[in-house]
């Protein structure tokens, strides 16, 4: 696909929105797109709601997003994306590539699904198919982690402290309280809490205490603390 220009065809320039928290790394990735001929990066943002804002602003052919976001969750940029657009094009980038982040990335609407690991070329090109084919799912483990699901339990597993969590997530807590009544920091009940969700497909409290609730993850719990 080209434009008429007065001196030949050229190539279209796909635009694209950098969201992560880390500067270093949306530097090194706009560095990247800049030396394609094909990309050029309109805007930067660090935080899920930045990353909205500067999408409803700007309109970018692709949304590049790290999973792990000071004010939430990448699959918040995800779906709040898809809500505007079914043509977007949205490429989620996390230092967790696990079967259940990319599950979770791609029952978000994602267009592709790449981890901090590889190379910058690579999540380049995640953008540039997600920018022509944006709800044909990307990512190069996909079919490994649709093996292994089909070949194993289809209740995730929590860690002994992760059901610890979660049951104190029943319990009404917020973060701070976890982390008191488990002498945790809260980074750390944060993280726990980020884990569990990621297991089972959640972004919120309240979906991942239903989707617990129907796996029978909460089947020891009273009954009035729902």
């Amino acid at each position: 696909m080209t434009w008429p220009s007065p001196k030949g065809p050229r190539p279209v320039t796909i635009t694209v929105l950098l969201v992560d928290d880390h500067e270093l790394i949306r530097q090194g990735l706009a560095r990247a797109f800049e030396r394609d001929d094909q990309c050029t990066v309109v805007g930067q943002a660090g935080t899920v709601a930045a990353g909205l804002a500067a999408y409803t602003e700007l309109q970018p052919d692709v949304v590049v997003s790290d999973l792990q976001l000071p004010d939430g969750h990448g699959l918040d940029v995800v779906r709040g994306v898809r809500a505007e657009s079914d043509t977007a094009g949205v490429v989620v980038l996390t230092m967790h590539a696990g079967d259940d982040q990319i599950f979770a990335a791609m029952e978000a609407g994602a267009s592709g699904f790449v981890g901090k690991d590889s190379k910058a070329t690579d999540v380049v090109s995640a953008a540039k198919h997600a920018a022509v084919a944006p709800r044909t799912f990307l990512c190069t483990g996909l079919a490994a982690a649709m093996m292994r699901r089909a070949t194993s339990p289809s209740t995730p597993t929590l860690s002994a402290r992760e059901e610890e969590v979660l049951s104190l997530l029943a319990d009404g807590l917020g973060t701070g309280e976890i982390a008191g009544k488990l002498y945790l920091s809260e980074s750390t009940a944060k993280t726990h809490i980020t884990h569990i969700y990621q297991k089972l497909g959640a972004a919120n409290r309240a979906q991942a205490l239903v989707t617990a609730m129907r796996m029978g993850l909460l089947d020891h719990l009273a009954p009035q603390r729902f």
